[in-house]
């Protein structure tokens, strides 16, 4: 509960500026890659119960309950959800929002969802375990979890980028892909003005490995049924020359489907 709390306390500071950067369009690595991968993932939820683990200011929620589901939306920070349902207040769009934990019960019935869907939250969460346990009791038989993550295996405390002898980047170094030890990683949206006095966010990481994710999900009773690790498209590439690098060196985005079985 300790991490927890911290947690809160860190996104509940970062809300203001995250939730007007992510409006502004500065998080161009969700609008333009990994919010599509998710979409391009995610099956059809029209007419579903989804509710959306770590769903921060609202916005992939709200496209979430567009597609025609019935969503529930969850994030430990207040501040947050304060924005999420400013929005929904402002245009309805049948969002229920809920301060709590998806890593402990969060006070919603037993199998009272069709869907459980993640997008880049669950890594900056203590408790996988608990998360995935609570996932299978949310969830109906036969229900489903698609989450989105950093890439374990590439996304490490070591990362560096390679240079050739031109100044290309020509390869990906990691390190400390076992040192499962918390830290808290202070950066800003890198699509930001370059002279712009913002503060960085603060962002508690809680390092895992590949085998952490999926035992994680194995562990709760869930069966993994896809496991993606998309690319950048052609297009976001073009218009992002950067973005390259994760289609052509390494991995950025680790995609994870898994089914409450029906017995």
């Amino acid at each position: 509960m300790g991490a927890e709390i911290d947690v809160a306390k860190h996104w509940d500071d970062n809300a203001d500026q995250w939730t007007r950067d992510v409006r502004a369009g500065f998080d161009v690595y969700r609008d333009q890659f990994t919010f599509p991968a998710f979409l391009d993932a995610l099956p059809t939820i029209a007419g579903l119960d989804v509710i959306d683990f770590g769903c921060g200011e609202g916005t992939n929620t709200r496209a979430f309950a567009k597609l025609g589901a019935r969503v529930t939306g969850v994030d430990l920070s207040s501040r947050m959800i304060e924005h999420a349902k400013s929005v929904e207040e402002a245009e309805p769009v049948g969002i229920r929002y809920h301060v709590t934990s998806y890593s402990d019960h969060c006070g919603l019935p037993d199998s009272s969802f069709d869907a459980v869907v993640s997008t880049m939250a669950l890594m900056d969460g203590p408790d996988l375990p608990g998360a995935m346990g609570e996932a299978y009791r949310l969830l109906r038989p036969g229900g489903f979890i698609l989450f989105s993550v950093l890439h374990p295996c590439f996304i490490t405390r070591g990362l560096g980028w390679e240079k050739d002898a031109e100044g290309r980047t020509s390869g990906l170094r990691v390190a400390g892909y076992f040192d499962r030890s918390t830290f808290t990683e202070q950066w800003r949206f890198g699509n930001r003005p370059k002279d712009e006095a913002v503060a960085p966010f603060s962002v508690p990481r809680f390092p895992r490995t590949m085998s952490d994710y999926l035992n994680a999900v194995a562990s709760a009773g869930l069966v993994i049924t896809n496991i993606a690790e998309p690319q950048p498209s052609a297009a976001a590439c073009q218009t992002y020359p950067r973005f390259s690098r994760w289609r052509d060196i390494g991995a950025f985005l680790l995609l994870v489907m898994a089914t409450r079985p029906n017995s």
